[in-house]
């Protein structure tokens, strides 16, 4: 790729000095193409007092939905039960319908007491997500779900079928507080965490439809189960500004049947835009999860801006805090990279990628670049074909492995930095009220 021939300026150094027992590399080139600037297009970017993006770490006070059955850990379940009434016993009953049959309707539940069957799912299974619409693609292996929440709240989730596997990306908050100009949920700001609950919910409503059939069928050669395989908290939110209970809802999908989802931890990705501390956090957990940095710029001077939190911890913090995650773990790290036509796909940007990756050691660290899905009033758009070979291509020459990410779900708005209530949604939403 040939360097543009408008104005150049000076190109961001890189970190003055690599982490310790980890050697630099060779010397930066010193200009760069003429750089586009993030804008926002269409919106008003929320500010604080002193002019910056604003940050929203804390949930807006809402009334909290009822208690589930997946807020509680198996010994919760019983007292609850007890509490109303009824032998313990019936909290492993319930939650094997909810966990393996995945229903809470009383009417399937014949092995438990007609006469108490109503009481025990009113008191343990409460509806939390009332599906407003339902959006299909692929010939119907992508389907994106629009949910409202108890207090009228709007959240999405997509579900996709792939050889091999299902994959759900699942939202853990109700809009998200980050506030990334690019992504059509950081544009709506927070409305609220969701609960443990909430965020387990719309992986067994997803495995009912699937167990139903409602998701195109396999093909023959594929000997996949039924049943979602894969997580990735891509949806709507910052998971990790909602840690105690993304967590929690983690630990029901790894828990082995009857008491959870029976899931592989290696089979649930968490992302985050780089909330350091809570990085570190993860990595002693103890639980393998996969786990995601959305970097989308590897110099603080444009990722300030595309990524308001680098304005808390910067690159090489949140990078170094990445490579302790799989020092700690032996989880290797997924780099996540939507390219932005001439705004972050310059060449010297994968160089610059390249080495600070192979400053921290080798074969940590896999990067994914998603060509960008617009959103609606930005004039933002994905990469060229040609820029976007030739900046996997010098990754994978420096000895990075890169993957080309496929983005389903584009035409129903469902793909990477696309989910965001509309307001046709909430018309929707309004009218089954």
């Amino acid at each position: 790729m040939t360097d543009s021939p408008r104005t150049r300026e000076t190109r961001p150094a890189a970190s003055a000095s690599a982490p310790q027992g980890r050697p630099a590399q060779g010397k930066i080139r010193s200009t760069k193409p003429a750089q586009v600037r993030p804008a926002t297009e269409g919106w008003t970017q929320q500010k604080d007092a002193e002019g910056r993006p604003l940050l929203q770490f804390a949930s807006p006070k809402r009334g909290k939905p009822p208690v589930h059955l997946a807020d509680l850990t198996p010994a919760e379940r019983t007292e609850k039960v007890k509490e109303l009434g009824l032998p313990g016993f019936r909290a492993k009953q319930l939650s094997t319908h909810y966990f393996r049959h995945y229903t809470s309707d009383p009417a399937e539940m014949t092995d438990l007491p007609a006469e108490t069957r109503e009481q025990l799912v009113a008191g343990l299974l409460p509806p939390l997500l009332t599906e407003v619409r339902r959006l299909e693609t692929d010939r119907g292996d992508t389907i994106k779900f629009l949910w409202r929440l108890h207090d009228g709240a709007l959240v999405e989730s997509v579900l996709m079928r792939y050889p091999g596997r299902i994959t759900l990306c699942v939202s853990s908050q109700a809009g998200c507080g980050m506030n990334c100009p690019f992504c059509a949920t950081g544009q709506a700001g927070l409305t609220r965490n969701m609960s443990t609950a909430e965020i387990v919910e719309q992986i067994v409503r997803a495995n009912r439809l699937i167990a139903d059939g409602g998701l195109g069928g396999k093909k023959a050669d594929d000997h996949s189960m039924e049943r979602v395989s894969n997580i990735v908290f891509m949806g709507m939110g910052e998971p990790l500004a909602n840690y105690k209970r993304v967590m929690d809802a983690v630990r029901s999908m790894v828990a082995p049947q009857p008491d959870g989802l029976g899931m592989s931890a290696r089979g649930i990705t968490v992302s985050t835009v780089g909330l350091v501390p809570a990085i570190k956090k993860l990595a002693d957990e103890g639980i393998p999860v996969t786990f995601a940095l959305s970097l989308h710029a590897p110099d603080d001077h444009l990722r300030d801006e595309l990524i308001p939190v680098n304005s808390r911890w910067k690159v090489d913090e949140a990078l170094d805090a990445a490579y302790d995650y799989y020092a700690k773990t032996g989880r290797r790290v997924s780099i996540e990279y939507a390219l932005i036509k001439d705004m972050n796909d310059h060449g010297w940007r994968a160089d610059l990628l390249a080495e600070k990756l192979n400053q921290r050691g080798r074969g940590w660290v896999h990067v994914n670049p998603i060509p960008l899905n617009p959103t609606p009033g930005s004039i933002w758009t994905s990469s060229e074909k040609d820029v976007t070979d030739e900046f996997v291509r010098r990754l994978n020459d420096a000895g990075i492995p890169t993957t080309l990410r496929d983005t389903r779900g584009k035409e129903i708005d469902g793909a990477c930095g696309q989910l965001v209530a509309t307001t046709e949604d909430e018309a929707a939403s309004a009218a089954m009220a």
